[in-house]
């Protein structure tokens, strides 16, 4: 078995990777971790290491509101840290990125989120236990733990109704003794629990997932669809999915879904724009900063009623249909179906006409266009612009490139091919769609030189 070690962080890197020096002078990057903090750590690799115990807390961790869980719960890595300070280390972290890829550009800034608690619009919790064979829990998996899963009562990045309907529910399968999934058996009913709310309309849904175990027959359904419904929330609750999950993956891979109860959907308004959301459609996950994201996308484009405007990897259609409302025509490539006929009937109801959407793969759909774009705007998932087509994608040579990015590290990496092949980077702003997590969503503005 490997010996511990103690040591200090000096130094953090995108995403919240800590940095400490060994006694040799090498350097170790370990997970999470806060600026100042003494920490003991095992060595996992030549130079990595996980924390197992800190010793002492940095000056930094100086908040006095925070979260129970946050010694327990893997989800927030800055609940003691004051929210002043949350944003300079995540500015730090992005200068650092630009720093180590040699792109120089400093005029970076961060812009804060309206809300820094009760902020998230959607939370998927795990069914397990805290302990090898304990009793039936539901919530989300204890830090640096594979199998126990901890509770998350009075969770300050939801609102109370995320809470109450995850412990209702809870109750509900304790009453009922019904086993969760088991990972090394592959027995078992339950796996998960996703809660959607619409933050500004109050539109609830609720979708369970569990195996095909034949004990969750339709008269089982019916009747959890009906106790649900009594659930006491402020919201409404206009939605319950069940979800089939056979697969040995964490990941929730819908094979089946059934409705319970309502509609297949909730409606968020933003931007005096309405959105359906259905059970695995992409919405941002806080309205509030996603409202100051687009409008943020809508300055950097600058366009007006002559734009042609290209948003690729374009999810439901949000920013394609913010961009249409401006511009003479938008065109959105998505490869999810189910998000792509969302956004088609979200243009329907915003009577938006002026757009088109395709569904596929951006790689193979850019070969079929044939217009000329003025400006492409791009959001792509966490990994980036595929490599084999960043350059396809240049080669449509706009006069802008927006660079829409949920992970910066790869959002720099694609950044630097555009900047090689004849672009300019003129303005880039973090914006803090995820207060109290390690994460942060940045936007760019590239130019044609």
């Amino acid at each position: 078995m490997k010996k511990s070690i103690t040591v200090d962080i000096t130094d953090v890197e995108y995403p919240n990777i800590s940095v400490a020096r060994l006694e040799d002078g090498k350097k170790i990057k370990i997970k999470n971790g806060i600026l100042g903090q003494k920490v003991e750590i095992k060595k996992s690799k030549k130079n990595k290491g996980k924390i197992i115990n800190i010793i002492e807390h940095s000056k930094l961790e100086n908040s006095k509101i925070y979260c129970p869980n946050e010694k327990t719960c893997g989800g927030c890595s800055y609940q003691r840290v004051p929210y002043e300070t949350e944003l300079l280390i995540k500015l730090k972290m992005i200068k650092n990125l630009f720093k180590s890829n040699e792109i120089n550009f400093d005029k970076i800034s961060i812009t804060q989120s309206p809300k820094i608690t009760e902020y998230r619009d959607k939370m998927e919790y795990t069914f397990g236990d805290e302990e090898k064979g304990g009793i039936l829990q539901l919530g989300l998996h204890k830090k640096n733990k594979f199998y126990e899963i901890g509770d998350t009562e009075e969770c300050n990045i939801v609102d109370e109704d995320f809470e109450m309907i995850r412990k209702f529910v809870l109750e509900y399968f304790r009453r009922k003794n019904t086993k969760h999934f088991h990972k090394i058996k592959h027995d078992g009913l339950l796996r998960s629990l996703i809660v959607r709310k619409a933050l500004n309309t109050g539109e609830i849904m609720v979708n369970l997932v569990t195996t095909s175990n034949e004990e969750f027959d339709l008269q089982s359904k019916n009747d959890f669809a009906r106790v649900l419904k009594g659930a006491n929330v402020k919201g409404k609750i206009v939605s319950i999915i069940h979800t089939i999950n056979d697969s040995i993956s964490d990941a929730v891979i819908a094979e089946k879904i059934e409705l319970l109860y309502g509609k297949n959907y909730i409606t968020e308004e933003m931007m005096g724009l309405k959105f359906k959301i259905s059970p695995f459609s992409f919405f941002q996950p806080n309205v509030y900063t996603a409202e100051k994201l687009y409008k943020k996308a809508l300055e950097f484009a600058s366009i007006n009623k002559q734009t042609k405007v290209l948003d690729l990897y374009s999810g439901t259609g949000t920013i394609t249909q913010i961009m249409a409302k401006e511009a003479k025509e938008a065109t959105g490539i998505e490869l999810v179906e189910e998000a792509v006929e969302m956004a088609k009937e979200n243009a329907k109801i915003n009577n938006i006409k002026n757009i088109n959407f395709i569904c596929g793969d951006v790689l193979e759909k850019i070969d079929d266009l044939k217009n000329k774009f003025d400006v492409i705007v791009l959001d792509p998932p966490r990994e980036g612009i595929h490599p084999k087509a960043i350059n396809k994608i240049i080669e449509f040579n706009p006069e802008k490139f927006v660079y829409i990015s949920c992970n910066p590290k790869t959002q720099v990496r694609d950044m630097k091919i555009f900047l090689e092949k004849g672009y300019e980077l003129l303005k880039y702003e973090a914006i803090d769609q995820f207060p109290k997590t390690r994460h942060v969503e940045t936007i760019a503005l590239m130019s044609r030189k």
